[in-house]
């Protein structure tokens, strides 16, 4: 990162407290320069950057894509950090060309400049009206911490645009509020469209059944190797008040088609769970290492539960899950309280 003597401080100061405000929309465009986004993107857009880092290994590792031939539209792009992520990961041959939206005209100009240096072949479309997207080309929809910014009318039409999308990647802070607002978004969406990720079922959000107000679904990004001794990165975080160990978030992936196709496909929900009948699931937060067991909380087509696995059972998987957890999907046989069965549905290399 560049030296933080260097940072417009001030500029990110502004944004910092802005976005800890949760009313950041109140107050219209907040970018006001060219300085100010060159500051956001080396710093806490890179830190964005490491979240989707995290969700689009894992979609790699399931071998999922967005349809190809789609144009890229990164809505609500900022300096653009999330658009070029998923350029990074699946390739700019892989769609037809990247547009750009937001409420700042600097930020637009921002990131379309940063895609051009980054993707030099790669066309970079005019944005038409949101209303007339896919009437002429289909496209895939990336989103990345908006919600907290739009008001009512605006996430409605954010819904509405989603809905229409032949692919949806989507991403917010991992905070309660944040979770449960794009879990809300998930139920709105799923009726044409497969649910790739988080879930591995397509009932109601289980978030939303009584008696687990206190839940949400996120998860933690690590940074890259070497960032927490990096002496930039540990002035930057000093300063900003920042814990650099990890990233919370909550995501959403959909792709359009039949909803009963779904990537990870559960028995019926009238099936109880047992021993013999393993449910795709996943763990939710972080699980609790302890010596005997490890705590967590499952989620499948059941709803929550908030489970133990002994280690007698798989010790192997309670170490990884304490030092060096893998993709937090499983085949888990439990009788709502303890597993007696664990299989990770993607393992990490």
């Amino acid at each position: 990162m560049p030296d933080p003597e260097q940072l417009d401080w001030s500029a990110l100061e502004r944004l910092r407290a802005l976005f800890l405000s949760r009313d950041a929309a109140a107050e219209g465009p907040y970018w006001r320069d060219a300085a100010t986004l060159a500051a956001y993107d080396a710093t806490y857009a890179e830190r964005i950057g490491w979240k989707w880092d995290a969700l689009l290994r894992e979609l790699r590792l399931r071998r999922w894509a967005p349809p190809a031939g789609t144009v890229l539209l990164d809505y609500g792009c900022g300096s653009g950090v999330a658009g070029r992520r998923v350029l990074s990961t699946f390739g700019p041959d892989h769609f037809a060309g990247l547009a750009l939206h937001d409420h700042s005209p600097e930020a637009v100009a921002f990131a379309r400049d940063r895609a051009a240096t980054e993707f030099p072949a790669l066309p970079l479309l005019d944005s038409p009206p949101l209303r007339l997207l896919d009437s002429s080309q289909p496209f895939t929809l990336v989103v990345s911490h908006v919600l907290n910014e739009l008001p009512p009318a605006a996430r409605e039409d954010l819904l509405a645009l989603a809905g229409r999308a032949a692919a949806l990647l989507w991403i917010e802070p991992g905070t309660h509020a944040d979770s449960r607002a794009l879990a809300a978004a998930r139920d709105r969406l799923r009726a044409g469209h497969r649910i790739v990720a988080p879930c591995t079922h397509r009932e109601n959000c289980p978030l939303f059944a009584a008696g687990q107000e206190r839940e949400w679904c996120h998860f933690f990004a690590e940074p890259p190797p070497g960032v927490q001794n990096d002496s930039g990165w540990v002035r930057f975080a000093q300063r900003a008040g920042l814990d650099l160990r990890s990233q919370a978030y909550s995501c959403l992936v959909l792709e359009r088609g039949t909803p009963q196709a779904d990537h990870v496909n559960p028995p019926a929900p009238d099936q109880p769970p047992s021993p013999a009948a393993p449910l795709p699931t996943r763990i939710l937060g972080r699980a609790e290492v302890f010596k005997p067991y490890a705590r967590l909380l499952a989620c499948d087509a059941h709803g929550l539960h908030w489970l133990e696995l002994p280690k007698r059972v798989d010790p192997a998987l309670v170490k990884r899950l304490d030092k060096d957890p893998p993709v937090p999907l499983y085949a888990l046989a439990h009788d709502g309280r303890r597993i007696s069965a664990a299989r990770p549905l993607v393992d990490t290399p």
